[in-house]
């Protein structure tokens, strides 16, 4: 399973990259979408990515998926979602701060998953 971090300036880009996420590439998502302190999300990507992050976003939301870190990345780079998308793999130790923020996150209103049964 994956951990996602998607960080965009608006609702509404955040609610589309998690739609292409599962339909274009092909990501299952498990559970509700979180909502993540925009600005804790820059400090995580300025981590991972060793340096400042070009553009501060305005919203982020954190969701798992329940395919593996390779295939999340690699299904990712083939799609061009209207948000800053991340995998934080396990390897880091941002994962681990990412779940423990997200156990007790609000769920990102709006989003529903096309592939859910009713």
């Amino acid at each position: 399973m994956a951990l996602i971090l998607l960080r965009a300036d608006s609702r509404k880009k955040l609610l589309n990259a998690l739609a292409d996420i599962e339909r274009h590439a092909n990501l299952k998502i498990k559970g509700n979408p979180r909502l993540v302190d925009n600005k804790m999300a820059d400090e995580i990507v300025s981590s991972i990515l060793g340096g400042e992050v070009k553009r501060k976003s305005s919203v982020a939301v954190a969701v798992n998926v329940e395919e593996d870190d390779t295939t999340s990345i690699l299904r990712i780079k083939e799609i061009h979602p209207p948000a800053h998308v991340i995998i934080v793999s396990k390897e880091y130790p941002e994962n681990r701060l990412l779940r423990e923020l997200i156990r007790e996150a609000p769920i990102f209103r709006g989003y529903y998953s096309h592939k859910r049964e009713v």
